[in-house]
């Protein structure tokens, strides 16, 4: 194609200055006012551009249009651009203006693929008696065609005229043009735009996309927001990649096109092909390693064991207390609230055996309720979490794990909670935890490691599997007892993170002391041997002195003989897994415990590579 034909920046373009040139004269008095009619007069814009690339093969499939005021200007920012054409009325004037520059620009360079052509919703729809409107009109004279241009709503205002937009977008796209979403997640309305104009194209606001190799959250909602994609057949575009690592995890979603620094930064000439490391990384084999959630300790509240119990006065007797329980055989504890404020529980084996001594029922039937009330009951507010309360509950004297506890919001009664609630809830928190994330170490556990094998196996790529096992740790655990115990996994949790790269080598703790590395790297061997010296020295500091010098220590077998135990040692169990190899984790992990077999018959801190399996090369 031709470079087009560009006019003199000085000439006037009828299309973009307000017809009414008295109109400009009244309004340049103001400083910023007199900038930006200065701009529009002149023309005194430049359009850079910024690739857009895909994701699978780092093909750059276009570019967005970008604009920027003169750089001796106060308006030389977008924002302050905007904002200041806004405050002055001229929002209509700017907007063609950039977007005929933009277009001008992009025909003169010849540029590949499409252009991104922001407009704000505001100014989407041509202009009456504009006939099929400005910009289609400069697309034909620079004899571009409208399938190359993507038209890009951006909000800087809240937009409600829904329909009106319906109708716009129907306008462009019977003319060839294709429609995107900017920022969304970041603007006003940009899920119910989403909904309502079903585009061609979204774009993922960057809050969302940087750092999203170290955010569970971030990830989940990407994820979320391609799984809606798919089912409305639009494609998503991840904008401000800053890293490698956030472009190998938006790829491994699915994530169909992506823009950012770390792929090219907005130049007036930009370059035609990406930078090679960006190539290097994108045709490298291998999955990218997704941020893990970890489970917070206080993200359930006891609101949820919440039981609406009626309490009663304390001027309440004990004789209509005990016929409260006659009347409810289910009923276990009544707590005693007074305007709203809890005083205390009354238990109903205590108030029973009260009354079944002698003329207990005579002398204080009654008499208030509060004769027989544990005035010292155990209550929390609402927001209490689960684990805080399980810690006071075990500090506190037994009987409360069977009266239970009061539930107040703000110190008002609103209900009690059961001991064997609490208990259940907890237990299934931490079996939650152990398979998602060990609670000792925060590594991910059972479900994340089985997760990340498939991903690999489905990858096609060759990856390596080490098995990490402690020798003699249970007579450490006996010897030195279960904290120092628990010290000793959290060393070597963080010596085997430490050793792998983060963005593509996986660690994961299956329990005890069994861990596992879902190495892509391809110098996990040295990485290995790195771990096995570096737990070798620092083991050391775990023994008291005379165990140290003496290689062990004595300890008590299930027999009550003393025995003599060497000081731990790590073995690490690997296995090369080559492309179509095994077919599911399951089958891994039967692969990987066997060479972890093998490399604990192995004396001291060592690693043993299981060659029987590997495909002859």
């Amino acid at each position: 194609m031709k470079p087009a034909t560009i006019r003199p920046a000085a000439t006037k373009d009828a299309d973009v200055l307000p017809a009414n040139v008295s109109y400009l004269r009244a309004h340049a008095g103001a400083p910023v006012c007199a900038h930006l009619l200065d701009i529009l007069a002149r023309r005194r814009l430049t359009a850079l551009f910024q690739p857009v690339i895909r994701t699978q093969t780092g093909d750059i499939i276009g570019y967005e249009g970008l604009i920027r005021g003169p750089s001796d200007s106060p308006l030389h920012a977008p924002m302050k651009l905007f904002g200041a054409a806004r405050e002055h009325g001229l929002t209509l004037e700017v907007e063609y203006l950039c977007r005929r520059i933009v277009l001008e620009r992009f025909a003169e360079l010849d540029l590949p693929g499409k252009l991104f052509l922001n407009v704000s919703p505001e100014c989407l729809l041509p202009r009456r008696g504009a006939g099929d409107g400005e910009t289609l009109g400069c697309i034909r004279q620079l004899g571009l065609r409208p399938d190359r241009v993507i038209i890009e709503l951006t909000e800087n205002q809240p937009t409600y005229d829904y329909e009106r937009m319906r109708e716009a977008v129907l306008h462009y796209r019977a003319r060839g043009f294709e429609i995107a979403i900017d920022d969304l997640g970041e603007g006003f309305s940009s899920l119910r735009l989403w909904s309502e104009l079903r585009p061609d194209y979204v774009k993922i606001d960057m809050h969302f996309i940087q750092g999203i190799n170290h955010d569970p959250v971030k990830l989940q909602f990407v994820r979320s927001i391609q799984e809606i994609a798919e089912k409305s057949h639009t494609l998503v575009i991840a904008e401000g990649i800053e890293k490698s690592a956030e472009l190998m995890v938006l790829r491994d979603l699915g994530v169909a096109f992506a823009q950012g620094y770390h792929l090219g930064h907005p130049e007036v000439n930009p370059a035609r092909t990406l930078p090679a490391d960006v190539i290097g990384t994108l045709t490298r084999t291998g999955v990218a390693v997704y941020p893990q959630r970890s489970m917070e300790k206080n993200a359930v509240s006891i609101l949820k064991l919440l039981h609406h119990v009626p309490a009663v006065p304390s001027a309440m007797t004990n004789n209509d207390v005990y016929r409260c329980f006659e009347a409810d055989p289910q009923l276990m504890i009544i707590p005693v609230v007074d305007d709203g404020l809890p005083l205390g529980l009354i238990s109903r084996f205590n108030m029973i055996a009260h009354f079944a001594r002698p003329y207990e029922r005579e002398l204080y039937g009654r008499k208030s309720c509060r004769q027989f009330m544990d005035a010292a009951p155990l209550v929390a507010d609402k927001d209490t979490s689960l684990q805080d309360l399980s810690f006071r509950m075990a500090a506190s004297d037994a009987h409360h794990l069977f009266n239970g506890f009061i539930i107040t919001d703000g110190g008002r009664y609103l209900g009690m909670g059961t001991g064997h609630d609490l208990m259940r809830e907890i237990t299934q928190l931490q079996i939650h935890a152990a398979r998602y994330a060990n609670p000792l170490t925060g590594l991910p556990g059972n479900v994340p490691i089985n997760e990340h094998i498939d991903r690999l196996l489905h990858s096609g790529t060759r990856f390596w599997v080490c098995y990490c096992d402690l020798d003699h740790f249970k007579p450490f655990n006996d010897v030195y007892g279960y904290r120092r115990g628990d010290d000793v996994i959290g060393l070597l949790g963080n010596i085997l993170s430490r050793h792998g790269d983060p963005d593509r080598d996986f660690v994961g703790h299956i329990g005890g002391d069994d861990f596992v590395i879902l190495f892509q790297s391809e110098d996990w061997e040295a990485r290995c041997r790195a771990m096995l010296a570096e737990f070798a020295a620092t083991g050391l500091e775990l023994y008291s002195d005379g165990d140290r010098e003496r290689g062990g220590y004595l300890g008590e077998d299930r027999q009550g003989r003393k025995v003599f135990h060497p000081l731990m040692s790590l073995s690490v169990g690997a296995i090369r897994v080559e492309p179509h190899q095994f077919h599911s984790h399951h089958q891994v992990a039967t692969s990987a415990a066997e060479a972890k077999k093998q490399a604990k018959k192995i004396h001291g801190n060592s690693l043993f590579l299981d060659r029987r399996q590997m495909p002859a090369r």
